[in-house]
């Protein structure tokens, strides 16, 4: 009997670390099961989707997590409410799902920070719509801050939240015009990552006034972003024990599999040195 397969879509996608992170938790689970990397331009998509359908289940990455979902005959609820796609779950039917949320909030638990408070948002893509609507489920005063070619996005996301989640405290801004103190400061962008290690989404001056941050980038380790916050004092965590905790969480919807909290917190570890040895 062949293994089942799944892979992980996106592009570009040469910086990923999730087959390493899926083949490991294969592996703590004593499962088979093949992971590979698939680069799929957004443009190329739709002619995929019946290569896509030969796999077991897929994750996507930027820039597919909204794309994906006009080709997915249902959603489950979290994946419809956020409007955002990380996990497909093919059978008779292909099923989309969003574990960013999971992998978002274990990251913010294990690493001291409270979802509360003042909240500043950079972005408006996927992973950025996820970070959003948790912020006020769980009642913060948003704030979203893009780029002047996405206000579009911007307001439309201000006004699903308002519509979908009546919280009223949402508000926008360009990034160069953040301004006041915040508890917490969440980049859902991919601004910083490998290989374009030099960059940071807001300035150093916005970024001194924010209490903690939460980087959603993985590779590098520590992003300039949240070097930067480290400097200020601030409490910083970064996108690896996200990328693993929502891991986690598509192996569920895959397999039903329940993991030991211990396994996941050394899968961290081992993913960070991993990393480390391949990209430094």
């Amino acid at each position: 009997m062949s293994k089942r397969r799944f892979a992980v879509i996106g592009h570009p996608i040469g910086h990923t670390m999730s087959p390493f992170v899926h083949k490991r938790l294969f592996e703590i689970a004593g499962l088979e099961g093949e992971y590979t990397v698939e680069d799929v331009p957004p443009e190329t998509l739709g002619a995929r989707m019946k290569e896509l359908d030969r796999l077991a289940g897929y994750n996507i990455t930027i820039p597919n997590k909204q794309r994906i979902i006009p080709y997915l005959d249902r959603l489950d609820s979290r994946a419809e409410l956020y409007g955002s796609v990380n996990t497909v779950c093919n059978g008779s039917v292909r099923t989309g799902y969003t574990t960013d949320p999971d992998g978002f909030l274990k990251a913010l638990e294990h690493g001291g920070i409270k979802l509360a408070g003042r909240v500043v948002l950079l972005g408006c893509g996927g992973a950025s719509r996820t970070f959003a609507f948790e912020a006020a489920q769980a009642g913060c005063s948003i704030t979203i801050a893009a780029r002047p070619e996405s206000s579009a996005g911007q307001l439309a996301l201000a006004n699903e939240i308002r519509e979908k989640t009546g919280v009223t405290q949402v508000s926008c801004c360009l990034l160069s015009e953040i301004s006041g103190d915040f508890d917490l400061l969440v980049n859902g962008t991919p601004v910083g990552m490998y290989p374009n290690t030099g960059s940071m989404a807001v300035s150093e001056k916005a970024l001194s006034r924010c209490a903690c941050v939460f980087d959603a980038v993985y590779n590098p380790l520590k992003t300039r972003l949240i070097e930067a916050a480290e400097a200020n004092g601030s409490a910083a965590v970064g996108g690896m024990s996200m990328l693993v905790w929502q891991a986690v969480a598509a192996h569920k919807i895959w397999d039903g599999t329940e993991y030991d909290p211990a396994d996941i917190d050394q899968l961290v570890e081992d993913s960070a040195k991993e990393q480390s040895r391949i990209f430094l």
